[in-house]
């Protein structure tokens, strides 16, 4: 706060002393035609001198202290988003946005929006109060000051409104020419593709160039209202120095039209920076951490995930794992297992490996989100990251998802076997629940029975009709991740692999890991 007090007293150092720069050579000129005694110029010749040299200082002064104090300011929320985005999961590209695109737009309402006014309203300010509160610069300052920002505002917001569609409509034609490029090369579509989306893009640049054109005619504006305070001035008989002067004072108002214009645009990010942040801030629910091998079960939708991110919200130095919402990054395999615990040894790296058969070599670049694994590989980094960073309570949803029953049972054995704490396990296959400690029992949001699986088999309800279909099939109907056949996070941000033993397709989300 104090860099950017220093940057905006270091901006109206400076336009003051540009202000004093034009009134002083102007008020030079004209005395030094009426041929008088060098001594009665030098002050003036001085003081031209000194605020030509006091504003280049403090014009550099104030982009220093400006930039320091928003860099600054960037680093810290950018941490206090990311904190907050590991509290609150989001798709990728959401949390993607507000982490990198939204916080990068704060730098811009500082330093073209928020910089530009203060110091703008402070130099008005003693402008007015040095001439009596002239009424011809009063007036204009009105002008640019309010009427002129407020219409640019105004004209962004509709031009930024019209835009958005034709914006978003690109942001997905190139989606679709990126990832399905060889499908459309494949069906001849392509150069079809190609061509409506230059349409997109045509339409696109037409309504950025009628947009231009507001800005252009408020510019003009803006310099008619200068010329009709110099020439108010004028009529009054004021000299000429003041008429310049207040020309050079209107001069500072002028990028409050530009600042309004950017302020349109990232008032949006600023918003949903606010509201992650604000998110963070908030209470976590309260939710009691559970002990010992706590079972979660119930139809897809039913609040299982949910559940677990909860916990892993409310406990987040206690409560880790492998959530639906896990992320995998565009790094080696090694690089991606150490993140749990980055001082790992490579002993502790090949023993966690060794637990749950992940057979990827360590050097392996896995692409964005794991996109060069297949689903069962993919699951296993994750498993064997969560047994790196060793929990107090071990969060698992669907830890066997993407490999066949038999080999995904056995990994699942190894790794309760090897954590030593509290594990939570979200599953559709009742077999392995079987010696847990409880079975939590999910319909619409809320736990509906709890127990022990002989106390639940015994009972009327979902855990009973769900493993008597088991027992009747005579396999784990959630041998894959989709269980009853539609497993699907809260998020709904769903990606498609197929499995690596199997051949079955299954779904993963793509959203950062909490």
């Amino acid at each position: 706060m104090r860099r950017l007090v220093l940057a905006v007293a270091a901006g109206v150092a400076a336009e003051l002393a540009g202000i004093g720069l034009m009134t002083t050579a102007v008020w030079l000129i004209m005395r030094a035609a009426e041929q008088p005694p060098l001594s009665a110029l030098t002050v003036a010749i001085v003081a031209v001198r000194t605020l030509a040299v006091a504003r280049g200082g403090m014009r550099y002064v104030e982009r220093l202290a400006g930039h320091s104090a928003v860099l600054r300011n960037l680093a810290e929320v950018r941490g206090r988003v990311y904190d907050a985005l590991l509290r609150r999961p989001l798709t990728s590209g959401d949390a993607l946005t507000r982490l990198v695109s939204d916080v990068d737009c704060i730098q811009d309402a500082v330093l073209r929006c928020l910089l530009p006014g203060a110091v703008a309203l402070t130099v008005g300010t003693i402008a007015l109060a040095a001439t009596g509160f002239a009424w011809p610069l009063a007036c204009g300052l009105l002008v640019t000051v309010c009427v002129i920002p407020w219409v640019a505002y105004s004209i962004s917001v509709r031009h930024l409104k019209a835009l958005a569609p034709l914006r978003s409509t690109l942001a997905e034609r190139t989606v679709v020419l990126l990832d399905g490029a060889a499908e459309l090369t494949a069906f001849g579509a392509l150069d079809r593709e190609l061509a409506a989306t230059g349409r997109v893009v045509d339409a696109l640049a037409e309504g950025e160039r009628r947009g231009g054109f507001g800005a252009a005619v408020l510019a003009a504006v803006a310099v008619i209202v200068q010329f009709g305070v110099a020439l108010a001035f004028l009529r009054s008989g004021a000299p000429a120095h003041v008429v310049l002067g207040s020309v050079a004072v209107l001069e500072v108002t002028m990028p409050l039209a530009s600042a309004a214009q950017r302020w349109a645009e990232v008032r949006g990010s600023v918003r949903r920076v606010r509201e992650v942040l604000a998110s963070q801030n908030a209470t976590p629910p309260e939710v009691d951490l559970p002990v010992g091998r706590v079972g979660v079960v119930g139809a897809s939708g039913a609040g299982k995930s949910t559940y677990l991110r909860t916990l892993a919200a409310a406990h987040p130095g206690v409560a880790k794992g492998v959530l639906d919402d896990a992320h995998v990054f565009h790094a080696t395999v090694e690089a991606n297992v150490r993140f749990a615990r980055p001082e790992a040894s490579q002993h502790d790296l090949d023993r966690v490996a060794a637990l749950v058969d992940l057979d990827v070599p360590w050097h392996t670049i896995v692409g964005e989100d794991g996109d060069a694994l297949s689903g069962g590989q993919r699951q296993r980094l994750l498993l064997a990251r969560a047994l790196l960073a060793d929990p107090e309570v071990l969060l698992l949803d669907e830890p066997a998802e993407g490999l066949a029953i038999d080999h995904g049972d056995a990994v699942l054995r190894r790794v309760l076997d090897e954590a030593g704490g509290t594990v939570v396990l979200v599953t559709h296959r009742l077999a392995p629940l079987v010696d847990f400690d409880r079975i939590l029992v999910f319909e619409d949001g809320r736990i509906t029975q709890q127990g022990t699986h002989a106390e639940l088999v015994e009972v009327p309800g979902y855990y009973r009709d769900r493993w008597s279909t088991e027992r009747m099939a005579g396999r784990s109907s959630a041998g894959t991740s989709t269980g009853d056949g539609s497993h699907s996070p809260s998020n709904g941000t769903n990606c498609v692999n197929v499995d690596d033993d199997t051949g079955t397709p299954h779904r993963r989300s793509a959203v950062p890991m909490i």
